[in-house]
């Protein structure tokens, strides 16, 4: 049976190629297999360490070679492609796999589980309908408005919107308006059932309750963070958990002289947005509150602007509910009780 110390693989839909070390300084074999052959190739060599981009089907692969015994180290891309060199393809690719792997600080990505991608894949389809039902809206609110009908902004005044449309306006003009209100009906009923599925499934996970229980954090927020990061573990504070999701300033610092910019943006776009949404909910019932959080709150209210408030705001809860997920300790709600 063929031993090697690490094998990169470059996976894609229908070919694989594998990038094997016998040694550090012997030749590596290299293959082009196809689906079956890369299960039938692993399933020949002794239990080793296997790496792969963290991308499309990934984690499902990494759970078929976990379940032959391998160890499997998914990389993100962005640390792959400095070791790629001159040239690329996918020979190219799985030899910088291999050799990004290998490294000691390198950073993997947890391998998740079906039930945490089924988890984001109704979040990812809810955000697809939401964009859709944006996009029906704003044809609806352009259509009519070559007509002289207008209305306010939101979702909230589209059916306003609809009733100020005139019986008299052309026939094709109402064929359309139904069209595209079937569309947004159905769309609204399809996010709704989405929204319930997944609180259902929070309220089923006892520490998804309990990140919960962070004000400004959701059922919607609380599940997508423990599917999005499966391994708390993972991040060795709170504020390497708000660097991962982008809220952390970025900073361009040289010769001991520190200079901190605007946010990275570079993490989870979506659970970001969520926790700034939720920070905003939070500096709206803040002085209605008394405690900690609402002290330093006030304290950064009077020398930034509302949204880079908001912001930071965002961040302390991201460090906040790392805290709670990792160390199972309940919210402290004398830090942010009723007035």
């Amino acid at each position: 049976m063929p031993k090697y110390i690490r094998i990169g693989v470059d996976i894609a839909k229908n070919s694989f190629q594998v990038h094997a070390l016998e040694s550090e300084d012997c030749s590596a074999t290299k293959r082009k297999l196809s689906r079956s052959g890369i299960v039938k190739f692993l399933a020949e060599v002794e239990p080793c360490a296997i790496g792969m981009e963290a991308c499309g089907s990934a984690h499902y692969w990494a759970r078929r070679f976990r379940a032959m015994g391998h160890e499997v180290k998914l990389t993100p891309p962005i640390y792959v492609k400095p070791y790629v060199k001159r040239g690329k393809n996918d020979a190219a690719d799985a030899a910088a796999i291999c050799e990004a792997m290998s490294r000691p600080n390198m950073r993997f990505v947890a391998v998740k589980s079906e039930d945490q991608q089924a988890t984001l894949m109704a979040h990812k389809t809810r955000e697809l309908l939401i964009k859709q039902r944006t996009m029906s809206v704003n044809a609806l609110r352009g259509h009519l408005a070559e007509f002289g009908v207008i209305a306010a902004k939101g979702i909230s005044h589209v059916e306003e919107l609809v009733e100020r449309a005139a019986a008299d306006l052309p026939a094709m003009v109402q064929a359309t308006l139904g069209v595209l209100l079937a569309q947004l009906r159905s769309l609204d009923a399809a996010i709704d059932e989405l929204e319930r599925a997944i609180v259902a499934d929070h309220r089923r996970d006892p520490v998804s309750r309990l990140a919960a229980s962070v004000p400004g954090v959701g059922a919607l927020a609380a599940s997508a963070i423990l599917a999005s990061a499966p391994d708390p573990q993972a991040f060795k504070s709170g504020r390497d958990f708000a660097a991962w999701l982008g809220a952390t300033p970025k900073q361009n610092s040289t010769g001991g002289k520190e200079k901190f910019g605007s946010i990275t943006k570079q993490g989870n776009r979506y659970i970001r947005r969520l926790l700034v949404l939720g920070a905003i909910s939070v500096l709206r019932a803040a002085p209605k509150r008394k405690g900690a959080l609402c002290d330093w709150l006030a304290a950064l209210r009077a020398r930034k602007p509302p949204k880079v408030v908001a912001v930071a705001l965002a961040n302390k809860l991201a460090r906040i509910v790392w805290a709670i997920i990792t160390t199972g300790e309940v919210f402290r709600t004398s830090i942010y009780a009723k007035a």
